[in-house]
């Protein structure tokens, strides 16, 4: 068997940067030596090993639900290029099987720009017969690793495969979400992706009857979301709300300053898409975090033009600092959401 010598990694066009910098500093942290291709406004970054055998030991080690600007991590081969225009089928079939014997199903994709989108109408066309003559391959359970092909151009691809569990269920790592007719704002899509990437039981974590605040509030997009799933939501804005909201008879809107504003008994939810500095959010969450007065938390963090990595590293010292100090056991993680702009989402859930 071959071992993957690159780690592919899906971003949103403009973070290569960003993208480039994580995975270098979570590779040199288990150990796996290499460097990084990666262009502007490509969508992507490889990371290629020095040594595949090594990047092949510590995989396990490389948790996909750690990064942050990556949509997708895929362990990969490649480029393969010049594939022949007659059959490309042969020599993709042939490097999938010499990186695993069977592979629970076959995602194509290309990079999220306008330019690579070009492609799929190749990609739509190809998918059938390549499914077809690669059915052998294909014939492993659900918990079988994915295959990828990700095209550069019709006839240059990396070829790779991801773990159910470690990895984005969505291909291209893009959850395709419609727009609801009756919720205020387009930013309600921000919190419904957050809902799927951060909350594993649903059932348990977003139960009706449960209680949340929403700072900054209007016009009441992520409090539609609250709102949807029957949780009774304090709407803190100076702003208006949409009456639909207020008409559900389970939202209170208080007209105050989210950063000054405290509920009486925690609550089950906090979420915050205030327009603030990031480290200024990051303290506010950690106080509430550090005070008890949450259960779980979503959270957008505006980042500046430069050094963007960087702020999102400050900000989850400031939170892991803040409640290291008051003996608050918790999990945060943030991850550059496809609904987000220039901006992550953090998540954080404290634990009895």
């Amino acid at each position: 068997m071959t071992s993957p010598s690159s780690i592919l990694l899906y971003c949103r066009r403009g973070f290569e940067k960003e993208c480039a910098s994580e995975i270098q500093a979570h590779t040199l942290a288990a150990g796996v030596s290499g460097y990084i291709r990666a262009k502007e406004n490509s969508a992507h970054v490889v990371f290629v090993a020095h040594e595949p055998n090594v990047l092949a030991t510590q995989a396990a080690s490389l948790h996909f639900d750690a990064l942050i600007f990556a949509r997708q991590r895929i362990f990969a081969i490649g480029p393969l290029s010049d594939l022949p225009v007659d059959d490309r089928i042969t020599p993709l079939i042939g490097a999938a099987a010499s990186l695993q014997r069977h592979y629970s199903t076959l995602w194509l994709e290309t990079a999220d720009t306008n330019e690579a989108k070009e492609l799929a109408v190749f990609t739509r066309k190809f998918e059938h017969p390549f499914a077809a003559a690669a059915a052998d391959l294909l014939s492993g359970g659900p918990q079988a690793p994915r295959l990828h092909v990700f095209f550069l151009t019709s006839t240059a691809a990396y070829l790779g495969y991801t773990l159910p569990g470690d990895s984005a269920p969505w291909p291209c790592g893009i959850p395709r979400l419609k727009f609801p007719r009756s919720a205020p704002s387009r930013s309600t899509l921000k919190l419904e992706e957050a809902f799927l990437v951060f909350v594993d039981r649903p059932e348990t974590m977003l139960r009706p009857g449960m209680s949340a605040v929403d700072l900054g509030a209007a016009p009441g997009g992520w409090t539609w979301q609250l709102v949807r799933r029957h949780i009774r939501t304090t709407a803190v804005d100076n702003g208006n709300l949409a009456p639909v909201l207020l008409d559900s008879g389970l939202v209170t809107h208080l007209r105050t300053d989210g950063f000054r504003f405290r509920p009486s008994r925690p609550v089950d939810w906090l979420v915050c898409d205030m327009v603030e500095q990031p480290s200024r959010i990051a303290r506010l969450v950690a106080d509430w975090a550090a005070d008890g007065a949450f259960r779980y938390a979503v959270f957008n963090l505006k980042l500046p033009m430069n050094k963007r990595y960087e702020e999102v590293e400050r900000c989850r010292d400031l939170i892991e600092e803040r409640l290291a100090g008051k003996g608050v056991f918790h999990r945060l993680r943030f991850r550059q959401l496809y609904h987000d702009r220039e901006e992550v989402t953090g998540f954080l859930n404290l634990v009895s």
